[in-house]
């Protein structure tokens, strides 16, 4: 089965289940692995855009280990590189097993952050099987990230996409990511379940 086959990579990645109370959803995998945010590279893509959002938002993070060292484990909701512009519902559907796999698998888990729209996408065809409702509703993301969503006791902060070099030009979202980031670290510190 593929998700047993990707938990224990993730294992094998030094990831200590039982530590991890945040889950960053990123979009998809970036076209060259070397830039992944578990690539051995010396300073991959995602990991450069994601740390200097975890600066900007008060959080002293040098790489990946220091992110996943806070309790907070980052992925993808879908787990292959965009084949086009938007990623279809079916693609993210043939990918929900691998993700609902990796959020169960994480006894202590407190928040989940949503980094895009695909990531959204994914979490709500996720909860809505369960629930047979949405746990983020429809709308811009600047009108809802402010508001307080869960699902059962998992608090779930909308986001926008937290990788790309249009990161670089867009300060205003970089603003907006980092104060999303904040919060989810303070909701974390303060330890809900």
């Amino acid at each position: 089965m593929i998700t047993v086959n990707y938990l224990e990579a993730l294992k094998q990645h030094g990831i200590d289940f039982a530590s991890i109370k945040a889950v960053i959803i990123s979009e998809v995998p970036p076209q060259n692995l070397d830039d992944d945010f578990y690539s051995m590279a010396v300073m991959p893509d995602y990991v450069k855009s994601t740390v200097g959002l975890f600066r900007e938002a008060g959080v002293n993070a040098n790489n990946i280990r220091d992110i996943l060292d806070m309790g907070i484990y980052i992925t993808t909701a879908v787990k292959s590189p965009k084949t086009s512009y938007t990623v279809d519902s079916d693609v993210i559907k043939l990918h929900l097993p691998i993700l609902e796999e990796e959020l169960v698998a994480f006894p202590n888990l407190q928040a989940i952050f949503l980094a895009g729209d695909v990531a959204k996408k994914a979490v709500n065809i996720i909860v809505k099987a369960r629930t047979k409702k949405n746990v983020i509703p429809s709308g811009s993301t600047c009108r809802i990230r402010h508001k307080e969503f869960y699902w059962g006791d998992i608090r779930v902060f909308p986001s926008y996409i937290i990788t790309g070099k249009n990161l670089l030009i867009e300060k205003g979202k970089c603003i907006m990511i980092a104060e999303d980031i904040r919060r989810m670290m303070d909701y974390i510190k303060r330890g809900f379940v």
